[in-house]
């Protein structure tokens, strides 16, 4: 058994033993309604046999005695009422039963949903940046609907019709064997009709699942960069590209609706051929004196509910398949285990002084040349360091794996001399404030994006930091100020006043130690000075690391290192020689020099 659908199965099942009093008046509800369909015939067997013929009652049928006694025509109008009690009885039942039963399916597929986002979340990076986020997108929500259709359909309705099956059937075989013979010899071809029927379904369910998964991501990745193909013309281009992936996926999707309407065609002319049979049959056996009307009427009905069910387990089976492949492509993610993993014995950081190690880390993608190569550093606590570098030098990787964003594949990352893997990764990301160069909020309004760095903070506590990243000013003047939306990723907002954001967002957490990447790249020098001297007073005395290209003045840091070939150099700022570049080794420095 596959790892994934091991964990797979202990959600859904845990979920549903959660819900058995739901299941079992499902199940009850289910025989009601079974034994007023199968009920439900003979009310005009009577009418016909014992009322218009006149034929007298059988000893199976002396408790109608005293009613037949009161007159015809009272009997008439009870027996008729009778119909329509077994109708409301049945339909009632059938109610509970199909609320019931689609109840339990959508309370199990919010559990699964919440365990598959609450995985995904904790899978690394590597994995998402190797995904398509259309496909996940797929999983989480269209797979999982799939998966619910079969507890809320498939489950009981299943259920049903085999009950259903096997109570025509032994009242047919009661009623008169030959009848019986004559339908039941339709049976052995059908079934093997709808097997290879079946079996054409999931194969073409499993392709169209996919071609669907990449027809969603091709929709999320152009939307999500509409402004980039505006601006280069390649509207036609997307267009083409988007329907020649949706052209597959309607091919998969016909040839599944064909089988599925091959499958009802197959049981619609087994149906014809069965009552052909029995009509033929019965009305000779009539003729002979055999049965009577009534008894060839009531096989007739039951001829019908015998190929009902089997057309309904028909659908049922095809909704199976697909939602087989749902489930095989869910365990799929369940399969894949994080590759960032505490210490059994991690421990909650608080209140961190801030000092930072590395010894000889050493980090690559994938397969590719390491973008850090040894590298050791010792940034003590209260530290406010510059790490430059040209694009692709490895700053933001460093960053990364200060988060455990990603694990090196050499060396060790400390902080206050524990392994970073020591502590729990949510409580050391809290303590960790970051501004991300590429600038990312959330649809939700001005207040909801900064206090996503602390949850519970008041609006004074937002405003206070909205201040200190100098984005007041221009919050003070919108409409709605605080409460005002910033659009999905924040289009409605300038560039400058999005990183603001985001850096009011990464203060308000009063942070341990602050990681700054590119912070005031979009602001006005004016601005960028004020953001400085409130980084100042608000982080004194904390860790801070500040990453650029460049920077017009070293003087404000205690330090400044560069990144250049995977290789950690520090910038000598005490040299004269600092404006020509001059370049020196960088001192491994380790706790306790």
């Amino acid at each position: 058994m596959k790892p994934g659908s091991s964990r797979f199965r202990r959600i859904v099942l845990a979920d549903l033993r959660a819900r058995k009093w739901s299941i079992a008046f499902a199940f009850l509800s289910l025989l009601g309604a079974t034994a007023m369909e199968l009920l439900s015939p003979w009310p005009i067997k009577i009418v016909i046999d014992y009322i218009l013929l006149a034929k007298p009652l059988p000893s199976s049928l002396d408790w109608l005695q005293p009613l037949f006694a009161s007159g015809t025509t009272v009997a008439l109008v009870v027996v008729s009422c009778s119909i329509a009690v077994i109708a409301l009885l049945s339909g009632g039942f059938a109610y509970l039963q199909t609320y019931l039963s689609a109840k339990v399916g959508y309370e199990m597929v919010y559990t699964l949903r919440r365990e598959l986002f609450s995985h995904l979340q904790q899978l690394s990076l590597s994995f998402h940046n190797r995904s398509r986020s259309g496909e996940l997108l797929n999983k989480v929500a269209s797979d999982t609907n799939l998966i619910r259709d079969v507890f809320a359909d498939w489950a009981i309705h299943f259920t049903a019709q085999l009950l259903m099956l096997a109570g025509v059937l032994v009242i047919m075989l009661a009623m008169n064997w030959r009848l019986a013979l004559v339908v039941l010899a339709t049976l052995p071809l059908l079934f093997t009709v709808l097997y290879f029927l079946n079996r054409k379904i999931r194969l073409s369910a499993r392709s169209q699942r996919k071609q669907e998964g990449m027809v969603i991501s091709r929709l999320n990745e152009v939307l999500s960069s509409i402004a980039l193909v505006q601006a280069f013309g390649r509207e036609n281009f997307e267009h083409e590209r988007f329907s020649a992936e949706s052209a597959q996926s309607l091919e998969s999707g016909l040839i599944n609706a064909r089988s599925a309407a091959a499958v009802s065609k197959a049981i619609g002319l087994a149906t014809a051929l069965g009552t052909a049979g029995t009509v033929l049959v019965g009305a000779w056996l009539a003729l002979k004196g055999q049965i009577t009307p009534g008894d060839l009427l009531v096989f007739v009905a039951y001829v019908n509910n015998l190929y009902r069910p089997i057309k309904d387990l028909g659908k049922i089976w095809a909704k199976f398949s697909r939602a087989r492949v749902s489930a095989e492509r869910v365990s799929e993610v369940f399969a894949i285990e994080p590759d960032i993993l505490d210490f059994p014995d991690a421990i909650k950081a608080n209140d961190l002084k801030g000092e930072i190690v590395l010894e000889h880390v050493t980090f690559g993608y994938e397969n590719a040349a390491p973008i850090l190569d040894d590298v050791s550093l010792h940034i003590r606590a209260g530290e406010r360091v510059a790490l430059i570098g040209a694009s692709g030098a490895g700053k933001s990787t460093l960053v990364s794996l200060l988060l455990r964003l990603y694990e090196p594949q050499a060396g060790a990352i400390r902080i206050d001399g524990r392994n970073l893997a020591a502590y729990t990764r949510e409580s050391l990301r809290r303590e960790i404030g970051i501004v991300l160069q590429d600038t990312i909020l959330f649809g939700a309004s001005i207040r909801e994006n900064i206090a996503y760095g602390k949850p519970d903070a008041t609006l004074e506590e937002v405003e206070q930091a909205a201040r200190a990243a100098h984005a007041d000013t221009f919050i003070s003047q919108l409409t709605d100020g605080y409460d005002a939306l910033v659009g999905e990723r924040g289009c409605l907002l300038s560039g400058g006043q999005r990183q603001r954001i985001c850096l009011a967002r990464a203060l308000i957490k009063r942070p341990s130690i602050l990681i700054l990447d590119e912070p005031t790249s979009a602001v006005d020098p004016e601005s960028a000075a004020a953001i400085d001297r409130a980084l100042n007073e608000m982080h004194a005395g904390k860790t801070q690391l500040v990453i650029g290209h460049q920077f017009s003045t070293f003087a404000k840091f205690d330090r400044v290192l560069t990144l250049k070939s995977g290789k950690l150099i520090e910038i000598d700022m005490q040299d004269q020689l600092m404006a020509t570049r001059t370049l020196r080794p960088l001192k491994q420095v380790m706790p306790g020099d």
